[in-house]
C-alpha cells in the first residue's frame, strides 16, 4: 500500500462512531515481536484523546524507523498509554498468541488505572474484558488509536533488541530486531544461543538439537 493510499484511510472512523454511541473514552491496543526468535512480546495501549493530530500515523511496520521515533515521542507526549511485556519462558510456556493477549491485557490495565476506559479497539484479537472489546482486521491501519499502540509496542521492543545488540554486538540485533534473518542464522550457527531466545520456536530448537541453520 503506498503511503498516498494510507494517508486517504479515514483512521479516526471507529472512534467517532463509538463516541456517537455514547463512549467517551476509547483504547486501541497492538503488539509487537510475534516473529522474533528471542526476546519479549510487547504490547501498546493508548487514549488518544480529543484534538490529537499526527499526520501519517499507521501501522509501525510501514513506517521508516526514524518516522517512528518521531512518532513515538510524540505519542507518549500527548496521549494517555501502557505497555505489557511477557518474556520468553512465558511465551515458551502459554505460546505466542496467548502470550500477545497476555501482553495487550498488561498494557490496557495500565491506561484503566490512570483513566476510566469505556471500550477497547484491538488489532484482530480477542481480548475479555468487562467492557466492550471491538477486534479489527488490520486495525492498525484502520485506527488510530491501534496505530499509535502499535508505534509504542513496536519502539518499545526495538530499544530493548538495541540494547541487547550492545551487550552481544556479534549477533547483529540492532539490525534484525531478533527476527528470522540470514544474518542471524548465521551468528547463531557461530556463537550458540545466548538466554532469552524462544525455545519452542522451530529455528531455536534445531539449535538446541545440534544442528546448523
Amino acid at each position: 500500500m503506498k503511503i498516498s493510499e494510507i494517508e486517504a484511510i479515514d483512521n479516526l472512523k471507529y472512534e467517532r462512531e463509538l463516541k456517537r454511541e455514547g463512549y467517551k473514552i476509547i483504547v486501541g491496543t497492538d503488539e509487537a515481536g510475534r516473529g522474533p526468535l528471542i526476546g519479549p512480546v510487547v504490547a501498546g495501549a493508548c487514549y488518544i484523546p480529543d484534538g490529537f493530530k499526527l499526520d501519517g500515523l499507521t501501522d509501525s511496520k510501514k513506517l521508516t524507523e526514524k518516522k517512528r521515533e518521531e512518532m513515538y515521542n510524540y505519542i507518549t507526549q500527548n496521549t494517555i498509554y501502557g505497555v505489557g511485556i511477557v518474556g520468553p519462558d512465558e511465551i515458551d510456556k502459554i505460546n505466542i498468541y496467548e502470550a500477545s493477549r497476555k501482553a495487550m491485557l498488561i498494557a490496557i490495565n495500565k491506561v484503566r488505572s490512570k483513566i476510566d476506559v469505556d471500550y477497547v479497539l484491538s488489532d484482530a484479537m480477542p481480548i475479555e474484558l468487562d467492557i466492550p472489546v471491538k477486534p479489527i482486521i488490520k486495525g492498525d491501519l484502520l485506527s488510530m488509536s491501534i496505530a499509535a499502540a502499535s508505534v509504542i509496542a513496536k519502539v518499545t521492543r526495538d530499544h530493548m533488541m538495541i540494547e541487547l545488540d550492545s551487550i552481544h554486538p556479534e549477533y547483529g540485533f540492532k539490525s534484525h530486531k531478533g527476527y528470522p534473518t540470514r544474518k542471524h542464522y548465521d551468528a547463531l550457527n557461530k556463537y550458540g544461543l545466548i538466554e532469552g531466545y524462544r525455545k519452542t520456536y522451530g529455528p531455536v530448537k534445531r539449535i538446541l538439537e545440534g544442528e546448523k541453520l
